[in-house]
């Protein structure tokens, strides 16, 4: 029985997935009516959709063939097969290996959207390929600590903008030690760095010494370093930081309580704190210091934001002034601190981004307090 792939006239018998061998010798001398670009398709898509039953020898020639026809096969062809296999999850990970290997054109929707792809591939890329490969990864949803520390080893500035602007990236006080470092020659990196809100507070005032007076005053505005009653709060901070085991407590432990109503009276208490404890894993520190700020009751509060849906954590970051490309990060953390599911719908999807597009913050505000919450 023949079956076609992707739009080409070539097929493929049961006899010809059994003998690998006569793909390869057509692969070399492209017969009448099968050129070169339909045989690299057909052996494609007789990858991904076989792939699971080919032996060893079977994939590793069916591997060489590819790589011998990429040179000679249009990359928009090639462009069209990555995008195809992007968000596969049942594709062979070597076929997804073999395209991130191409030109960045072709591996791009790859890099940054394809499952398939582990941890180890991505630092493999690092250490093997070239800068647009790089900024390709540091565009990647979700890199983790090990990623975004060896991006952040790049002397290529548009690799360290991609990383820092990745909203989603995981970076730790480490990494951000060595961006900051790094900022102070590359002038194109301080306003993406500093409005980061999980910078550590110390490296953004230590960035004072070499920012312009702009970015000066919206560190110290929103990163609060100059008072020694901020500092004293931010210190009480740590020790709460150390002392307070996670898990929701109700009511909030004495020391936690007075630390919030110090920021709050001293006008320090902003979505820079909300973002700095959460990414710490403090979920009470969290959800009491949203509270505070939203000026809701605690226990209104936990069951408005962990119980209600994406769209009442949408007003809430939106009530907070928190930003629409930071709302995945408080999500996914919040409810991971809880043990929920991170999981969101289409329909959740499109109802947060209403709340960003439609609101406020005073709005935002209103429906969070109103009879309808």
């Amino acid at each position: 029985m023949q079956k076609a792939f992707w739009g080409t006239n070539v097929g493929l018998t049961a006899h010809d997935m059994s003998d690998m061998g006569r793909l390869a010798q057509l692969a070399m001398n492209p017969q009448s009516g099968a050129s070169r670009e339909e045989i690299y398709l057909a052996v494609a898509s007789l990858y991904r959709i076989q792939g699971a039953g080919l032996n060893t020898r079977e994939r590793e020639l069916m591997r060489e063939i590819l790589r011998r026809l990429t040179r000679d096969v249009e990359m928009a062809i090639r462009i069209a097969l990555a995008q195809r296999l992007a968000e596969d999850t049942t594709a062979p990970a070597d076929l997804i290996l073999l395209l991130v290997d191409d030109s960045i054109e072709v591996a791009r929707p790859l890099i940054i959207n394809s499952p398939l792809l582990t941890e180890s591939d991505v630092l493999r890329l690092i250490a093997e390929a070239g800068v647009s490969h790089h900024e390709a990864v540091a565009n990647r949803p979700h890199i983790g600590f090990p990623v975004t520390a060896a991006l952040a080893n790049s002397e290529h500035e548009s690799v360290l903008l991609a990383l820092v602007r990745n909203a989603t990236a995981k970076i730790s006080s480490a990494t951000y030690e060595t961006l900051v470092h790094k900022s102070r020659a590359l002038s194109g990196l301080q306003e993406p760095l500093v409005r980061r809100p999980d910078l550590p507070p110390q490296l953004a005032s230590n960035m004072c010494e070499w920012v312009s007076d702009a970015l000066k005053t919206y560190i110290r505005t929103n990163y609060h370093m100059a008072t020694t009653a901020v500092d004293a709060a931010l210190s009480d901070a740590r020790g709460v930081l150390r002392s307070e085991p996670s898990g929701p407590k109700d009511p909030p432990a004495d020391s936690a309580q007075k630390l919030i109503e110090k920021l709050a009276a001293s006008g320090q208490l902003k979505a820079g704190f909300l973002m700095r404890v959460l990414s710490q894993g403090q979920v009470d520190l969290f959800d009491l210091a949203f509270a505070r700020l939203l000026d809701m009751d605690l226990q209104l509060f936990r069951e408005t934001f962990y119980e209600r849906g994406a769209r009442q954590v949408a007003l809430a970051c939106r009530a907070a002034g928190i930003d629409r490309s930071v709302f995945p990060t408080v999500f996914n953390l919040s409810r991971q601190g809880r043990g929920l599911s991170v999981a969101l719908t289409g329909p959740d999807t499109a109802a947060v981004d209403q709340v960003f597009v439609t609101f406020t913050r005073q709005t935002a505000q209103d429906e969070l307090r109103g009879p309808q919450v």
